[in-house]
């Protein structure tokens, strides 16, 4: 589909059907000893939080686990040790430090959510080995051109909408597997330091990411923040108003063009590439769907249709995803030797680690003490400061655990909070999975992860973009609160 027409010898080494996602991205390297300072200073770090007086209404364990949370943010973001190692040492150190046990230690690392993400990433896997990938940058290329802002600017809007009925994950997969193959054959490997890649590697987790709340089929805290609206406002007010899913997409899905447009924006002008053209790259149709391509696409879109059903079947989305790896590797399109082969496990480790550490957050009451020192400062404050502040702070432990995580620890205390400042605990519960679609750090989220693993850019540089973005896109969001949903009669 797409071959490199200049520099024969860098084509020769980059072979289309090479793997893809870079199984062990590695960090620049670094001299020992500045691997031994970073590890002190995070060490350091953790024993200063450690050595402080326990704050009252914060547990013991949980004033152990946020001096191991401070230590494993400076290893993740400085890279000092490979971020998978980091991410163990997050389970072993909880149980090392006796903040919670052994089970609920390592068990969040294989739970269903972190089961889903380990398929839905060797479905990126499966869609590459048949061809399924190549296929759609074919179809995509022959749409918007090889026009680097023209296509990146498809890709952003497209990757948006798509992630407001699809899970983020799957359409990062696909993207990020249609993608990379491209910069391959460009001759442009990982960690070369190419910005052409890095940009559009970066772009299409954050776009995916900007409008996981579109819709209530967007993402599990949609359903999660309304329910717990309802079980709010049944308890204070004695009765509650439901919002029903025609009505949740008028409230959320115009304000995802905007975040879509401000990713792009973003994104362009932080990491702009040199190139303004996707030079050397020639599209050749890829013939008719051959059988292995039309099985798994089949398998796919099956799958699709069995999560849309999931609240008939009750199936987790777990469930579905093993029924499609039955399809896709029963027939032999696909070894799952050669998946487990090509599947990138540190994406996993270090999702399970995420999850693992958000529950641990919830269980030592740590998250509550988070949320109950942030919070009244906001008090007094005008309507923006305080949506922009509970939109941040929902950004921050978004950051640290799963965005379902982060709703079910904000509500309840943002909720009340509304009430006492006279705000519309709806608009409130509606901003929530709004502004936990936006997060920071790479073990933010599954798309992140996924697209970190293909190894074309670094957790510093990732941070350098997430952070603005994740700031101007609350400011987004606080559009959406002040100035859209009073238009449309939410109060």
């Amino acid at each position: 589909m797409a071959e490199l027409v200049k520099g024969k010898e860098d084509f020769r080494n980059n072979p289309l059907d090479e793997l893809v996602i870079d199984e062990h991205p590695e960090s620049p390297p670094q001299s020992g000893k500045s691997i031994l300072i970073k590890c002190t200073i995070a060490v350091l770090a953790g024993l200063l939080v450690y050595a402080l007086p326990t704050p009252e209404g914060l547990s013991i364990e949980g004033h152990k686990l946020l001096a191991l949370l401070l230590t494993c943010l400076i290893l993740w973001t400085t890279e000092a040790i490979p971020i998978g190692v980091t991410a163990l040492f997050v389970g072993g150190g909880m149980i090392m430090f006796d903040i919670v046990g052994r089970n609920d230690a390592w068990t969040p690392y294989a739970n269903p959510a972190v089961m889903f993400v380990l398929m839905i990433i060797m479905f990126g896997v499966v869609l590459n080995e048949v061809g399924l990938a190549r296929r759609l940058m074919y179809h995509l290329l022959k749409v918007a051109g090889t026009n680097v802002m023209r296509l990146s600017f498809i890709l952003a809007v497209g990757c948006t909408l798509l992630a407001t009925i699809l899970h983020d994950a799957t359409v990062t997969v696909v993207m990020v597997f249609a993608f990379v193959p491209v910069f391959m054959a460009m001759g442009m490997r990982p960690g070369q330091g190419h910005r052409l890649p890095k940009f559009f590697i970066i772009l299409i987790p954050l776009a995916a990411s900007a409008g996981g709340f579109g819709t209530m089929i967007g993402g599990g805290r949609n359903p999660l923040a309304l329910e717990i609206l309802y079980r709010y406002q049944e308890a204070n007010y004695g009765t509650y108003k439901v919002i029903g899913f025609l009505e949740y997409m008028l409230i959320q899905f115009p304000i995802c063009f905007l975040t879509a447009v401000a990713t792009w924006a973003v994104v362009y002008v932080l990491f702009r590439p040199e190139e303004k053209e996707l030079t050397g790259v020639k599209l050749e149709y890829p013939g008719p769907l051959r059988g292995a391509e039309l099985g798994v696409a089949i398998v796919f879109i099956a799958a699709f249709v069995l999560w849309f059903l999931g609240d008939l079947t009750g199936w987790h989305v777990s469930v579905v995803a093993m029924l499609a790896m039955i399809g896709f590797c029963a027939p032999g399109w696909v070894s799952f030797k050669t998946i487990c082969d090509k599947f990138p496990w540190e994406s996993w480790i270090v999702f399970g680690a995420g999850v693992s550490l958000g529950l641990a957050l919830l269980k030592t009451g740590a998250g509550e003490f988070l949320a109950a020192s942030f919070l009244p400062l906001l008090e007094g404050r005008s309507d923006f400061a305080i949506f922009y502040g509970l939109g941040f702070f929902g950004s921050f432990l978004s950051s640290l655990m799963s965005n379902s995580a982060a709703v079910a620890l904000a509500l309840p205390v943002t909720l009340p909070m509304a009430d006492m400042l006279g705000m519309s605990p709806t608009a409130v519960a509606l901003l929530a999975p709004m502004t936990t679609s936006f997060i920071m750090l790479v073990i933010g989220c599954p798309p992140t992860i996924i697209a970190y693993s293909s190894g074309y850019f670094t957790q510093v540089e990732f941070i350098k973009v997430a952070v603005p973005w994740c700031l101007i896109l609350l400011l987004v969001a606080c559009f959406g609160a002040l100035v859209w949903w009073p238009l449309i009669g939410v109060h």
